[in-house]
């Protein structure tokens, strides 16, 4: 009788940490359907209604030049959308942008797809799996950028089988896009690949999700177990996995990092923390002022004078 009763407590207790750890995976990495949203409506805080104008503005401008949808299949069969802005030169480098965690990519890079079109470039704005047009029936789970690496690769193929075997590429993302393709320059990138520019990256997926926690007020020694559990058990990932600055000491290409110093949401201290890890040819920019993925907007000048100075330097043919 006994037996049973502890076998009894013991099975209850293990559904209540399986649903614990559903509902945690949920909370953290689902990605709701964002069908009919617009990209011009802002993140709520201070940083973000101040620049309403200019944001708006900016991403209205974005959304009246004409690309084409083009698709991709993930390794794990998941469904890959992005917007493809050809150059006006066929032989032309290219450019493949990965927006944030659970943002919208014209929003994330209104000016930075702008931009990069201006110097010449093929762009490729990624919705990020789950994202927008990247998704499917179920299972739509974001993973801070541990299968989102892979995506990242896949991507990298598809623009050489696009615009030729010997594009030159950059790889760009901002917040969980920048954490996208610096774990993904831990890998055995393509010679293709000359450069990565990482906009307001965390330096670890376990770092960020704990800070976003003590901020909440959650009980983190409890909640993280969780998350982490569920991370496994229903999006199929380990946030172990998402340790940027290891990835970074792996890194053999040259990388740009750029940083808000007022950033609220990613410390500015990742940043640096990523540009010390990192064993490649490296350059850093911090925004005074600037909030997370604000720099553009808060200091046009240097913002662009620093990815013009990186192109030039590592993307000449």
């Amino acid at each position: 009788m006994i037996a049973v009763s502890v076998l009894t407590i013991l099975i209850a207790l293990g559904a209540v940490l399986l649903v614990g750890a559903f509902i945690c995976c949920r909370m953290a990495f689902a990605v709701p359907d964002q069908t009919g949203h617009d990209p011009r409506e802002l993140l709520d805080g201070e940083q973000y209604q101040a620049l309403e104008a200019q944001s708006s503005a900016l991403i209205t401008a974005a959304m009246e030049i004409p690309c084409e949808w083009v698709s991709i299949r993930a390794g794990d069969g998941f469904p890959l959308y992005a917007r493809l802005y050809r150059a006006k030169a066929e032989d032309a480098p290219a450019a493949i942008l990965f927006h944030g965690y659970q943002s919208m990519a014209l929003r994330d890079f209104s000016g930075g797809m702008q931009l990069l079109k201006e110097l010449g470039y093929h762009v490729l704005l990624v919705d990020q799996r789950g994202h927008g047009r990247s998704r499917r029936a179920y299972g739509n789970y974001l993973t801070f950028g541990v299968k989102e690496k892979e995506d990242c690769l896949a991507w990298v193929r598809y623009a050489l089988e696009t615009f030729g075997a010997q594009t030159p590429i950059v790889l760009t993302g901002i917040s969980m896009g920048a954490a996208t393709v610096l774990l993904a320059g831990g890998e055995a990138l393509p010679s293709q690949v000359k450069g990565i520019i990482s906009d307001s990256g965390y330096s670890s997926a376990e770092q960020i999700i704990k800070k976003v926690l003590a901020e909440r007020h959650y009980p983190r020694n409890v909640v993280y177990p969780l998350l982490a559990l569920g991370a496994r058990l229903y999006a199929g990932f380990r946030l172990s996995d998402g340790e940027v600055s290891d990835a970074l000491k792996r890194c053999r290409v040259p990388v740009l990092f750029i940083h808000g110093e007022d950033d609220r949401f990613v410390p500015c201290e990742m940043s640096r923390e990523n540009y010390e890890a990192c064993t490649a040819k490296k350059t850093i920019l911090t925004v005074p002022g600037a909030g997370h993925g604000l720099s553009y907007m808060i200091d046009r000048e240097a913002y662009t004078d620093a990815i013009q100075r990186f192109l030039c330097e590592n993307l000449t043919r």
